[in-house]
Formats: C-alpha cells, structure tokens, sequence
C-alpha cells in the first residue's frame, strides 16, 4: 500500500484528506467520526468578526435599556451568569477539539478590522489551535475600491498577523481576483505558509411570488473542481507555498487529479455533507487503489508531476487549450443549428 502522508502548514498528515470548513465541526461526534473515517485534520467552521460585533451590539443594547422607565429597577435584569457569546463558545469549541482528536485542528477566521483579525487570531492561538486559515470571504461592491485596493488590505493584516501570532497560516482565496498567481506572491512575501483555493461564494437568488432576496445554498459539484485544479498547477509552477483545494472533490479521481495538480492537501466539505463521514473512507479505498494499480510508492511521488513547471504540454492548462476545447464541441443528436 502506498504511504500517503503528506506535509501541510508545517503539520504531518497522515494523508492529503482534510475536514473543511462546516457545520460538523460544531459538534463534537461529527468531528470524532470525522477522525475515525480518515480526516488528517479538520478545518473549523468560521469565525465571523460581523457576527461577534452585532451580538455584542444587540447585548449591550439589552443591558443598557432593560430599566428604561423604571429608575429603580436598574439590576431588574441582571446579567446572565451563564450567557456565552458565540466567540466564547468557539474557543471552548477548540479546546474541546484539541482535547478528544488526534488530528491537528485548524482554525478558521473571516475578519473585518485590522484589530478583529488580530485580537481574535491571539485568542484562537491561545486556545489551542495548532494553524489558522484566513477565510477571505469579501466582496468588493464598492465601486470606489480599486483592486490593489482589496489586495493591499489582505497583505498588510496577514504581515500584522505574522508578526503578532506564532501559528502557520493558510490563506482562503476567492477565484474573483484579478490577477491570483501575482496576489499569491504578494501574500508569500507577507508571510503565508499556505494558500487555499478556492472559496466558493454563495448567491442570493430572487424570490419573484414575493419580490424579496433571499440565500441560496447550492452544494459543490465535481465539474467544479477543475477550475481549483487548473490553477493549483500554475501556482505549483510559481511557488513552493503549501496548496490546499477546495470546492468539488467529491470522487477519488478529483483528489488525484488535485494532487497530480500540485496540491498538498484536498479539503472536503460538500462531500461530507452529502455523503457523510464515511465518505473520507471512500476516497482513501479509491485513492490506494489507484496508486497500487499504477506502481506508486507515495502521494509525494505523484504531488506536483502535472503542474505547469513539470508536464511536458504546459499550455494545455492555458489559453492555447481554450480554441481546442471549442473546436471539440459537436452538437447533440438530434440538434441542428
């Protein structure tokens, strides 16, 4: 059987698979069937710095105009000794985590402020996370915004963040940028041990019976890991920072295309939720399997071999391929234009 292990931010995993961002790292079970199915490590759901101001806005509020009108009712509602704010119960969640898995455990926060993404990161290394991935889940809407803008905000938190806190950190890109390998390097000179792509964001839809927006959750598809593996190969050709991808691996074949790519690590999240922890225990059948059948000793072998700096069509992964895809069409049976 071919030795899977890998390295990522610095950790030794035990193979490429790792628990992504999601619901299931709320609880506990979850995680812990996670760990038996073959998770290498698990990536906490987010933290939200919005989310942490709002709360804390809307306590304050109940706090401060709970004896409005009532002048001798000042303590008429006293603070609840048992209240947890939703950053309290995350850090309890780590250290609960840390305290029942053997894999390492992964922190995930999605700041606003230079001072959020710093104070919450200090807290998150302090409770016991052994890494810490930036989700950098923006949309730039302001028309005011250039995107050397949008880039510059990004670079100068994580050389803050590099400085103030000792963890390795992952940064969680978006496909939306202009120019992803440029930005990379920006980010590797800032101090990124690792990079993830990519995030998916999810779309408001339009409610036309009753005119109003509403979310729209969609679960990844394996067509859209293509796009994450394409550019893993061209990252792989340009830097040595660790890769991680994520978004539409959901069979064996995609994980070992990623790796082929140039990956480190494939980072699972649809998959899981559709399928269950028992599909961690799927893919590692699938993958030693695969590598058995073709004489690989190890996933270090393969990592990398098909990323632009080492297959020997490099342009295949860019624009030269885009007339050869659309001169491959034919239309269905049946259709006629």
């Amino acid at each position: 059987m071919a030795d899977l292990t890998v390295e990522y931010l610095g950790l030794g995993l035990k193979n490429p698979l790792v628990a992504s961002a999601s619901p299931l790292s709320r609880d506990l079970d979850a995680a812990l069937h996670l760990e038996d199915a073959g998770a290498a490590a698990l990536v906490m759901y987010s933290l939200y710095e919005e989310q942490i101001v709002a709360e804390e806005h809307r306590y304050d509020r109940f706090l401060e105009h709970q004896a409005l009108g009532h002048g001798e009712a000042d303590s008429f509602l006293p603070e609840h000794p048992g209240h947890q704010s939703s950053l309290e119960r995350y850090l309890d969640q780590i250290g609960r985590l840390k305290e029942r898995l053997d894999i390492p455990v992964i922190a995930s926060l999605n700041g606003v402020s230079e001072a959020g993404w710093i104070d919450f990161a200090r807290l998150i290394e302090d409770a016991g996370a052994d890494a810490l991935e930036l989700n950098v889940y923006y949309i730039a809407g302001n028309a005011d915004e250039s995107s050397a803008d949008v880039e510059r905000r990004y670079t100068a938190v994580l050389g803050h963040l590099k400085r103030q806190v000792a963890l390795p950190i992952a940064v969680k890109l978006s496909p939306q940028f202009t120019s992803p390998l440029h930005f990379i390097g920006q980010l590797q000179q800032a101090g990124a041990d690792a990079i993830v792509i990519f995030n998916r964001f999810y779309q408001s839809d339009i409610d036309l019976a009753q005119r109003v927006v509403e979310p729209h959750l969609e679960l990844s598809r394996s067509y859209e890991s293509l796009l994450r593996i394409r550019w893993a190969a061209m990252v792989r050709g340009a830097f040595e920072v660790d890769l991680a991808l994520t978004g539409g691996f959901h069979q064996s074949e995609d994980v070992l295309k990623g790796l082929f790519a140039g990956a480190n690590t494939i980072q699972l999240a649809s998959a899981l939720l559709q399928h269950g922890p028992g599909r961690l225990t799927e893919l590692l059948t699938g993958m030693n399997y695969w590598l058995d059948e073709n004489e690989y000793e190890s996933v270090g072998q393969m990592m990398g071999s098909m990323s632009v700096a080492r297959t020997a069509d490099p342009a295949a992964y860019e624009r030269h391929n885009y007339l050869d895809v659309l001169n491959s069409f034919t239309p269905p049976p049946g259709v006629r234009y």
